[in-house]
């Protein structure tokens, strides 16, 4: 275990390399120097990746999965240190389900990655033809990295990417470098040189990666117009690509629900992370037989969740990471304000307060076209739209061009299955929203991006299929 100094130490640039300080979100004090690489540390970085992947992968399954258990360990033992960091960087309170959540949620992964079986298919065997399927390494992967969960979503990049025999070179968000860094510096106790490292640099180094001809697989977490970007990048070198993009997730809540029962689970699908999630809830959908209720059970949760800086171990819920979505958050509450919408709860940011926080805000009375709906907030602001069919509700949760998930909240599990199939979404939960399990694939439908990740059907697509025939 490190002390936090010491953790910090690990990650500070040498004298005379180039830096820039990271501010906490909360205060808008230092939290540290993170290092600016340059697209030559991207090139070194490459050349140590591909030079340490043909031994790691010759360990075989069993050795690796070893490596990334003894991570998992390491990570443990610096938990409270990295989740100190993730939430002096990233905003987020250490309690509720936020910094030392999400550190645990990477140990968590670490260990389920390395446990998850992933054996030769045989696809045919008549006694004249035998065909077996086998996933080979791909070589050198490219992580590009989000800043909303900059460690848990890492090392659902790094984690089966190195299980299946890969190397990796990481870019993080240029908001929560640190983070990742830490991270990368601990799993690294138990890793090969030059197997993982991180490219701390900002958009020019994130192009040259996605366009590197020694890269073969990208995987990458962020908006839509970025992946479009990625993909057009890729193509002359005809990547393999993992996109998990924007998403604008729906709810809907049937009739038959009892708002009591649903009222929390409703506000932690839409406020974890303080609504920074790409699978949050983010517009939810109300029968009119239950929609006051569902309005008042939903505003007294949230009043009486604490916001204010993460390291007080009161508040669950924290600032935005960065002023830029901030100022999104606060225009799409605005133009709802402004279309005559009922505020429930929030809307009233104060300006005087210290850091980047917006308050939670419940917006009722909106229509399913003002923008607090149509685009992605990704923020403490949920519009409750009123329906009065079923169908009706469907079709406006299909509206969009997104998929990434979507839940039903019912007492009739048949009843919410069968909704649940209507909806164009890679995910539809039921009486809960967001709940990623690593046994269970997850992936987005139409602009929410493509490629499935976790599980089995996770560690196939950091491998290249080969079939034996003979």
């Amino acid at each position: 275990m490190e002390t936090y100094d010491a953790l910090l130490a690990s990650i500070t640039p040498a004298p005379g390399q180039n830096s820039r300080t990271i501010l906490d979100p909360a205060t808008g004090e230092a939290v540290g120097e993170a290092p600016v690489h340059t697209v030559e540390d991207l090139e070194a970085a490459v050349a140590g990746a591909a030079a340490a992947q043909p031994a790691w992968a010759a360990l075989g399954h069993d050795a690796r999965s070893a490596a990334l258990m003894k991570a998992a360990d390491a990570v443990e033992r610096s938990a409270e240190e990295l989740a100190q960091l993730l939430s002096r960087e990233q905003g987020k309170p250490l309690n509720g389900p936020n910094a030392r959540f999400e550190v645990g949620a990477c140990a968590a992964w670490l260990r389920a990655t390395a446990a998850t079986p992933l054996d030769p298919e045989t696809v045919v065997d008549d006694g004249e033809t035998r065909a077996e399927l086998h996933y080979r390494p791909i070589g050198v992967v490219g992580a590009i990295g989000p800043w909303n969960w900059p460690m848990m979503i890492t090392v659902w990049q790094i984690a089966p990417a190195l299980r299946m025999g890969n190397a990796v070179v990481v870019k993080p968000s240029e908001y929560t470098p640190l983070s990742v860094l830490a991270l990368a510096s601990i799993i690294n106790q138990e890793l090969p040189d030059g197997l993982l490292s991180v490219v701390s640099g900002g958009r020019d180094v994130g192009e040259a990666l996605a366009a590197h001809d020694a890269i073969g697989k990208v995987m990458f977490t962020g908006s839509t117009a970025t992946g479009k970007a990625i993909i057009r990048s890729s193509a002359d070198t005809v990547k393999r690509l993992t996109l998990e993009l924007g998403g604008n997730d729906a709810g809907i809540v049937l009739p038959d629900s009892d708002p009591k029962a649903i009222a929390e689970g409703l506000f932690w699908g839409a406020f974890i992370n303080t609504g920074q999630t790409c699978a949050a809830l983010k517009r939810l959908y109300v029968h009119e037989s239950q929609y006051e209720a569902v309005c008042s059970e939903l505003v007294a949760v949230a009043a009486a969740m604490p916001m204010g800086n993460g390291l007080d171990e009161s508040n669950v819920l924290g600032p935005l990471q960065n002023r830029q979505q901030y100022d999104i958050v606060a225009r799409l509450v605005e133009a709802a304000k402004d279309s005559g919408a009922r505020v429930l709860l929030g809307g009233n940011p104060d300006h005087e307060q210290p850091g980047n926080f917006y308050p939670t805000t419940l917006v009722a009375d909106i229509d399913n076209g003002n923008p607090l709906v149509s685009e992605e907030q990704f923020g403490p602001a949920l519009p409750i739209i009123k329906y009065s069919t079923v169908d009706e509700a469907v079709a406006k949760a299909n509206a969009l061009d997104v998929g990434l998930g979507a839940s039903v909240w019912s007492s009739d599990l048949g009843a919410a299955r069968e909704v649940a199939s209507r909806i164009q979404a890679g995910t539809v939960w039921i009486n809960k929203h967001g709940a990623v399990d690593p046994r269970i694939p997850f992936g987005g439908a139409k602009q929410s991006g493509y490629g499935l990740e976790f599980g089995a059907e996770g560690l196939k697509a950091l491998g290249v299929p080969q079939v034996i025939n003979g």
